[in-house]
């Protein structure tokens, strides 16, 4: 009988045998398979093959990806759209553009250089090989765009594990995200996922020991299952970003500044203006321009009827409806028995700090609009809302004192000032985009540097410069 340290013996022979074979096995010519771990094996097949073409090469490849996620963003978001209903076309198809034109690629990994007595050190970014993508039903191809073009730049290949609820969407971004990457010279395709998505799919992805790095978009049940794997995880959180109004901001723009972002995708992105704390001494002029920015002011029994529609009451507080996330202001509206005035883009109510519009992270375009009696109350009940996520919060102010006070209270990831919510991911806003903004891993708005391990190569006695 072999003892185990025999065996361990022979199954290094074996592996170290065998090691060639695999490096020089040919790339698959599909991206989609039945079982997870054949998904992962042609992944790594792919990336030893693929971290070989150079860089240069691999510029090329991430800029034919762009131009197909370009080209394809109108029909990429219609079929996001019906397949989960959320948000909007027009939306989907403006989050597609801004994925393929302002994610990161290539330009993004810096090699550093030391030199001095002892010689050169090297210090660059290298991929981790093959990485594991969740990715959200609420924002399934735009996320896709993005940590496509992203993971690839940075010399990775990617398994999705798309939401069950979006996964014809997310395969038909896949497939013409890795069209492009191969006539473009790409070994074989970049991307894979499973033609099933499922719980299990995911915990598999989570488990394989080839998968060196897990990148998790979704709710905070995925990124906690995720936490446990034992690998390195980039996990997106929750958010319930609050925005505060002072007497000092230009009353009229902070209002439809706060609708245009609140109604964007029917408020489903996680950096959206989810409550508003206003001084009072400015409340109904918020509340007016808002109505004129094209958003419908319910009463505060309208607002009853409406959280009895769209909120579930549990014993530890309340739950949304699944059924009315990312569906449009006349949608809740009707659905809650109320007259639609027009074509609203946004439900405004003024209520109080502690109503569960308020509380829970909606998801929806429903706006809670809360009067206090200054700046400092309303900082303090913006961090009472954010529920310390840390995830995103937002301002309307020219006084430099208070801006600054709310950023340092609130800590957030994402800060904007004077803009609506999508400014902060570089819509309308200066800087690069993401769609996994962790938080809780504290990589914060990732890109391709993100997806990269760093390395140093040390020369010593040459080379020296001196």
């Amino acid at each position: 009988m072999l003892s185990q340290e025999q065996i361990e013996r022979i199954v290094a022979d074996v592996v170290r045998q065998m090691q060639p074979q695999m490096e020089n096995a040919p790339a698959p010519d599909t991206c989609f398979f039945e079982d997870m771990d054949a998904c992962i094996d042609a992944a790594v097949r792919t990336q030893k093959a693929f971290v070989r073409v150079g860089m240069e090469k691999r510029r090329v490849i991430v800029e034919a990806m762009r131009k197909a996620a370009v080209e394809n963003a109108e029909s990429l978001a219609k079929a996001a759209f019906e397949e989960t209903k959320y948000g909007s076309v027009a939306h989907k198809t403006a989050k597609c553009l801004l994925a393929a034109q302002k994610t990161p690629g290539v330009e993004d990994l810096e090699t550093r250089a030391i030199t001095g007595d002892e010689g050169l050190t090297l210090i660059f970014p290298a991929p981790f090989g093959v990485i594991g993508s969740i990715t959200p039903s609420t924002n399934p191809v735009a996320t896709v765009i993005n940590n496509g073009i992203g993971m690839v730049a940075a010399g990775n290949t990617v398994v999705f594990a798309p939401h069950p609820a979006a996964k014809k969407c997310s395969a038909m971004a896949i497939e013409v995200l890795n069209k492009a990457a191969v006539a473009a010279g790409a070994p074989g395709p970049l991307l894979y996922a499973v033609k099933e998505p499922s719980v299990a799919a995911s915990q598999r992805l989570m488990a394989h020991p080839a998968v060196r790095l897990l990148a998790v978009t979704g709710g905070e049940a995925i990124v906690s299952m995720a936490m446990k794997s034992g690998k390195k995880v980039i996990g997106a959180g929750p958010g319930n970003p609050p925005v505060i109004v002072d007497e000092t901001a230009n009353i009229e723009r902070a209002a439809k500044d706060i609708v245009d972002g609140a109604s964007f995708e029917n408020n489903i992105p996680c950096i959206a203006e989810k409550e508003t704390f206003v001084v009072k001494s400015v409340g109904n002029a918020l509340v007016e321009g808002m109505v004129r920015s094209g958003a419908q002011l319910i009463d505060s029994a309208q607002a009853q009827k409406l959280l009895e529609t769209v909120l579930i009451k549990k014993d530890s507080g309340y739950v949304i409806n699944r059924a009315f996330v990312g569906r449009d202001a006349g949608y809740l509206l009707k659905s809650a028995g109320i007259p639609v005035q027009g074509e609203p883009k946004l439900v405004v109510t003024v209520t109080t700090k502690d109503h569960p519009f308020v509380t829970t992270e909606m998801l929806m375009p429903v706006m809670p609009v809360v009067f206090v009696e200054d700046v400092n109350e309303a900082i303090d009940c913006a961090v009472e809302a954010e529920h310390g996520n840390h995830h995103s919060a937002h301002m309307h102010s020219t006084n430099v004192e208070n801006l600054s006070r709310a950023s340092q209270a609130l800590d957030t990831t994402i800060f904007v000032k004077n803009g609506p919510s999508y400014a902060g991911i570089g819509f309308g806003g200066e800087g690069f985009t993401t769609f996994t903004i962790a938080t809780p891993t504290g990589e914060g708005l990732t890109s391709a540097r993100t997806f990269t391990r760093t390395r140093r190569c040390t020369l010593r006695g040459a080379l020296d410069m001196l």
